[in-house]
């Protein structure tokens, strides 16, 4: 889904250069640098409007843990605090880190938030509800499939930058003439459905792309192919002929109901994985 919201412009003055100095500072306080050099990537901080759009997007609230990955100065954790939640920032500029933990004091949310110096890859993400990213495109491929092995339901939330052919759940674009930074992207870690599976006496056989599941249902002797197949997080919903099936997926099993278009009628399912 992608959804365009009109703000009023705001200008954006990136500089790149190839490294920086240490010696950034301005009266003893620690002043970054747009654009410095960081292990992984540049620093180029998120603009507040699509920090809030992603945090949004992601309905971060006081039941979420959220952890931001590369996190900079540490706009996204505060914001995240601010809304309640629980969240932590993994950055590998100690600078930084100090600049981060300064930052959330000033904001009054130091007891919501935590700064670790680290590198981003080796972060333990398990007790993560949501993960927020701005890197780049080559770096979110190699933490894709620690990505993909989250909680279902985790919520993943990038500024810009794709995950390859894993597409997203949802895209919002805030139109303000920028160039750049313009663009949310939100995914939904799908639970694991691919295999066979037992549906009473009927064979259930799932392929699954990601998000997008394909299959066939036999029955018998008949083979009727499964069309509208997705998952979100551990919800699944697919469609074989006229029946809708909704369930959800806990390990081994999917439980849920299946709707019969025409004749209108539903009854419960339980799918049993072999």
């Amino acid at each position: 889904m992608k959804i365009r919201i009109l703000l009023p412009a705001l200008l954006i003055i990136v500089c790149l250069p190839a490294s920086y100095s240490q010696d950034n500072s301005r009266g003893g306080n620690y002043v970054p640098q747009i654009g410095q050099q960081g292990k992984d990537v540049v620093w180029v901080p998120t603009p507040q409007v699509l920090v809030d759009t992603m945090l949004s997007m992601a309905k971060v609230n006081s039941n979420d843990f959220v952890i931001d990955l590369g996190s900079g100065d540490g706009r996204t954790v505060i914001s995240a605090a601010k809304r309640g939640a629980r969240a932590l920032g993994v950055e590998y500029n100690p600078d930084m880190v100090a600049l981060s933990r300064q930052n959330a004091g000033e904001a009054g949310v130091s007891g919501l938030t935590e700064f670790k110096q680290g590198d981003l890859f080796e972060c333990d993400l398990s007790g993560a509800t949501v993960i927020t990213l701005f890197l780049l495109p080559d770096i979110n491929l190699k933490l894709r499939p620690k990505l993909l092995d989250l909680k279902p339901g985790t919520r993943i939330v990038s500024n810009t930058f794709t995950m390859g052919d894993w597409e997203p759940d949802r895209e919002v674009s805030i139109d303000e003439n920028w160039s750049s930074w313009s663009t949310a992207l939100l995914w939904i870690v799908p639970a694991k459905v691919e295999g066979k599976w037992k549906i009473g006496e009927d064979l259930l056989n799932l392929s699954q792309d990601f998000q997008m599941v394909k299959g066939t249902l036999t029955s018998g002797n008949k083979v009727n192919k499964l069309t509208n197949g997705k998952l979100r997080g551990d919800e699944i919903i697919f469609r074989i002929g006229n029946d809708l099936y909704r369930g959800n997926v806990i390990g081994d099993s999917i439980t849920g109901v299946c709707r019969n278009d025409v004749e209108g009628h539903v009854e419960d399912f339980i799918a049993k994985k072999l």
